[in-house]
């Protein structure tokens, strides 16, 4: 999920907890959130244009959301400029990561995108926030998974099309979108108070808003030089992607995080890489190598170590 489940569980105001149906609607969204990149390539658009649309129909969708569930909260002073920053933040983490599909393979490049915690924990490092020394085995597995899964190591038996354009950008850019996101949860952090579908539905106005100054432009010219770019099969992609890949499963996430603890969120959001693993494997038949396997485990097991180690102290 071009969105980490910790930063709208972090925000979503507090409520009675339920758990039941908590288990399927985390699923669900999981499962949704895999098969994201799917529908970013096979639109054959440029990343600037699928993330300018997604933000359009993504406000739109959880706008109606907001309405007919009547949470609103008024923005006050600083917060529209945390709003902005986050927003900005958000969908240029969006261009980060579906630039990476096309350089590296879908799986790769979700599961490097993961190391989100541990950018967390430079962010906080370098506001002068100590690191715990028991965090930093956890960061050093990530960072040996990274190294592996970048294609660098034993490429061999990976897709001969991903090799070619090198793996290694498709990781940067996946770790580039993953940092980003980072400066999103920091600060969405800021904003406890507004519910977790108002915050995502001003940020990504305010980020494309800012994307629209390039988008726009890119959009004329494409209609001009290359039309057959803007074809039915891009347009019901995008439209999925932004109503039922965005507004839909973003409602489905909140109310899966109303009913669950947090472990239960942690254990569950794995289905994203896992289901993104999949599609690679079947419908893109992208075949990583020995190495490529290797890093991709160790990057999902320094994260389940680091978020286990949250929960027990938390408990």
């Amino acid at each position: 999920m071009s969105h980490s489940p910790s930063l709208t569980s972090a925000t979503s105001p507090t409520r009675p907890r339920t758990s039941q149906g908590g288990t399927w609607r985390m699923l669900l969204a999981m499962a949704l959130s895999g098969t994201i990149g799917l529908l970013v390539v096979e639109s054959a658009l440029p990343p600037l244009l699928v993330v300018f649309a997604r933000c359009v129909l993504g406000a739109l969708g959880l706008g109606l959301w907001l309405a007919w569930r009547r949470e609103w909260v008024a923005p006050q002073g600083r917060e529209w400029l945390w709003l902005a920053g986050g927003g900005i933040a958000l969908v240029l983490n969006w261009v980060a990561l579906f630039s990476a599909y096309h350089y590296s393979s879908i799986a790769v490049a979700t599961v490097v995108y993961h190391v989100q915690p541990f950018m967390l924990l430079a962010l906080s490092a370098l506001q002068g926030e100590p690191v715990e020394r028991r965090k930093l085995p956890w960061l050093l597995l990530a960072l040996l998974g990274v190294a592996l899964s970048s294609g660098l190591v034993g490429l061999d038996g990976m897709d001969a099309s991903h090799a070619g354009t090198g793996a290694w950008v498709g990781v940067a850019l996946a770790l580039l979108a993953a940092a980003l996101y980072a400066g999103t949860t920091v600060a969405t952090r800021r904003l406890g108070h507004m519910p977790s579908a108002q915050i995502a539905m001003l940020q990504m106005l305010a980020g494309g808003l800012v994307l629209s100054l390039w988008a726009l432009p890119l959009l004329t010219h494409i209609a001009a030089a290359s039309p057959q770019l803007l074809s039915a099969r891009a347009a019901s992609m995008v439209l999925t992607l932004g109503l039922v890949h965005t507004a839909f499963m973003y409602t489905v996430m909140y109310a899966a995080f109303q009913r669950l603890p947090a472990p239960a969120i942690a254990a569950l959001s794995f289905v994203y890489p896992a289901m993104a693993l999949l599609v690679d494997l079947v419908w893109f038949g992208a075949v990583p190598s020995a190495a490529q396997w290797a890093g991709m485990g160790f990057i999902l097991v320094a994260v389940v170590g680091h978020r286990a180690g949250i929960a027990l102290r938390r408990h």
